[in-house]
């Protein structure tokens, strides 16, 4: 039975691929309290160790307001991270699934993102999920890099779990209605990755729920599902929200090649996001 070790074990993403590879592959799960990735190391220390066929990193920095403040740490966690965990996975052999993102894209263009597209990030969370990309690029042979988006899941802090929250405690909402990308659950994305694993696929991917909307458009559909209507979702500016961080205003990716060379053909995001309510406690 394949090793694999997922880096990021305890994320939302982390949650799931532990779950989902743990049935069919002997899995071991690490986080940030038992590896920093940032310490190049410990890193290729603590992989010659386990001597696994595949690691997952899905281990980052992604509050994307943050990454503007602690530049450092972002480049640390998102750039320098994936170049220690490829060198590890060099030193033994084994292959590598780098998790990336859809706002290594500008979204100047308006249709959706390919994987040969030009990268150009608005941001430093863009820009440094990049660099990750390009060390492990430069530094393995037999990869994965798999670019989503707007990820939420059972297992963590997400866009869904904030608008319900607010729900309950406000009567308005203000959501911004000029950005736009696809909604992707957790477990859709691992399912993806596991077909991509078992075909022995390699390269970089995009995956992500099928269609696309506003965070706007997202919220009203949450709370639809959810049967709190009686909250306004008011749609507001980028500008207006005068975030830290610039946002792609377009940044939906184009599964395409997913569908293609892997025979994977994704839901669409409001079925997705209704799978999850019904897991959740029920549809309303």
């Amino acid at each position: 039975m394949k090793r694999v070790l997922i880096l990021g074990s305890r994320g939302m993403l982390g949650h799931d691929l532990m779950r989902v590879f743990g049935d069919r592959y002997d899995v071991i799960g690490l986080d940030k309290e038992e590896v920093d990735i940032t310490q190049q190391q410990a890193t290729r220390d603590v992989i010659r160790d386990i001597s696994p066929d595949l690691v997952i990193n899905a281990a980052g920095y992604t509050e994307v307001d943050g990454c503007e403040k602690r530049v450092q740490e972002a480049f640390a966690v998102n750039g320098e991270g994936p170049r220690n965990v490829a060198n590890g996975c060099r030193d033994t052999g084994a292959k590598l699934v780098q998790i990336s993102t859809d706002y290594i894209f500008d979204g100047e263009q308006r249709r959706p993102y390919r994987e040969d597209d030009l990268p150009s990030p608005k941001n430093i969370y863009g820009e440094s999920k990049l660099l990750g990309e390009r060390y492990v690029q430069r530094s393995l042979e037999h990869y994965l890099i798999i670019r989503t988006q707007w990820l939420y899941g059972k297992h963590g802090r997400n866009f869904v779990e904030t608008i319900l929250a607010l729900a309950d405690e406000r009567d308005k909402i203000e959501v911004v209605n000029d950005q736009l990308g696809s909604p992707t659950y957790t477990v859709d994305l691992v399912r993806a990755i596991l077909t991509l694993v078992s075909n022995e696929m390699k390269g970089t991917f995009h995956a992500s729920n099928r269609g696309c909307c506003s965070w706007y458009h997202f919220a009203l559909e949450v709370l639809r599902l959810a049967g709190k209507e009686e909250t306004e979702i008011v749609p507001v500016s980028s500008n207006e929200l005068n975030r830290p961080a610039s946002r792609p205003s377009f940044s939906v990716l184009s599964c395409e090649k997913l569908k293609k060379e892997a025979g994977i053909e994704m839901r669409t995001w409001q079925e997705a996001l209704w799978d999850y309510f019904s897991h959740r406690g029920g549809v309303r």
